[in-house]
């Protein structure tokens, strides 16, 4: 069965057990790393409405750009530390005294660039939540709130961008938004199950709705 968000939009936690692991077909990507295979298999792809966790998931996109993503998962957890559990409106107000805080954080990527964007990002958050009554409501509207069906039979066919991505970078950018070009936001989407881009061949794909053939 596939895993599901809580009410509150909340993730399994708990790692599968290792044999869980093992024997299955899975996008070629993920690689072995126990960690990313846990995520492959729990979390990239599954709707995901919880607007801090989107907010959470759109920063970690950015903070990905130019390294790789295991590099990102491995840092999560000093991301979730180091900028107050992804709370917005707390990020909102950082200031000099916490850009300062972050670049000496070993725990997260420390570019004064993506800490500058991560900051104006919550901002736009909030002045999203105000206009459109939530950032999911908002982000969603991309793909008319149905996650997009993909049916890739391989790596090589994944897009890196979409018109969709394309729309939304132009949006975010214009609300102050940053480290949110077409590749990242599409990145984002993929991750946040806007559209399923598990190949055909993966045991994911039919389990987040999707059809093989």
């Amino acid at each position: 069965m596939a895993p599901q968000t809580d009410e509150s939009g909340s993730r399994p936690a708990s790692p599968p057990h290792p044999a869980e692991l093992q024997a299955r077909e899975r996008c070629a990507w993920c690689g072995t790393d126990p960690l990313y295979l846990a995520y492959h298999d729990h979390e990239w792809g599954v709707p995901l409405h919880n607007d801090r966790q989107l907010f959470e998931m759109l920063v970690l996109e950015g903070a990905q750009a130019g390294l790789n993503w295991l590099t990102i998962l491995r840092k999560r957890e000093g991301y979730r530390r180091a900028f107050d559990g992804f709370d917005p409106e707390r990020i909102a107000r950082y200031d000099d005294r916490d850009i300062a805080r972050l670049l000496a954080d070993p725990g997260i990527v420390r570019n004064r660039l993506k800490i500058a964007a991560a900051i104006r990002n919550a901002q736009g958050f909030l002045t999203i939540q105000e206009r459109h009554g939530g950032f999911g409501t908002f982000l969603w509207r991309y793909v008319d709130s149905v996650p997009k069906q993909n049916g890739w039979r391989s790596l090589a066919e994944v897009p890196a961008r979409t018109p969709e991505a394309e729309v939304m970078s132009r949006d975010l950018k214009r609300l102050g938004f940053g480290f949110v070009g077409p590749t990242i936001c599409y990145a984002f989407m993929q991750a946040t199950g806007m559209v399923n881009d598990h190949t055909t061949d993966c045991f994911r794909h039919p389990e987040l709705g999707g059809q093989a053939g």
